[in-house]
């Protein structure tokens, strides 16, 4: 698994991109014990983007005890994802065919459940913050 990758996909995946470190570990450790899937999914976007490096290259910015991905690190991930995409076929057809054991597996911090509760607990904190 790539690590800086994965860390791209989680922050963007956040209520304005920014989360704390506590919930980055929690979800970093969802992906690591998923399947391989994430793993080889998050090589082959590396691989499109050999020299990253989310810290020097200013697409992670680390603020207030978690980390926010920039706009740069939105635009590349974006560029990342796009090369990706276009026709893609498993091992007998198109992804459409493939059963739902053979395509990645859906987190629950992924989907929208998990984003509006992530959006409540971000709301909350702020709240907390500004009294």
């Amino acid at each position: 698994m790539n690590f800086q990758v994965t860390v791209l996909k989680i922050l963007v995946s956040y209520p304005d991109g920014f989360a704390v470190m506590s919930d980055l570990k929690r979800d970093m450790a969802i992906l690591t014990t998923s399947r391989r899937d994430w793993a080889e999914r998050t090589m082959r976007l590396a691989a499109r983007v050999p020299d990253l490096d989310i810290f020097s290259q200013a697409l992670v910015e680390r603020l207030n005890g978690g980390w926010r991905i920039t706009e740069k690190g939105r635009t590349v991930l974006d560029f990342m994802e796009a090369r990706s995409s276009g026709p893609q076929t498993g091992r007998d057809g198109p992804v459409e065919q493939l059963s739902s054991e053979e395509r990645a597996p859906k987190l629950v911090a992924f989907t929208k459940v998990g984003r509006s509760q992530r959006r409540r607990a971000a709301r909350a904190r702020a709240r907390a913050k500004a009294s």
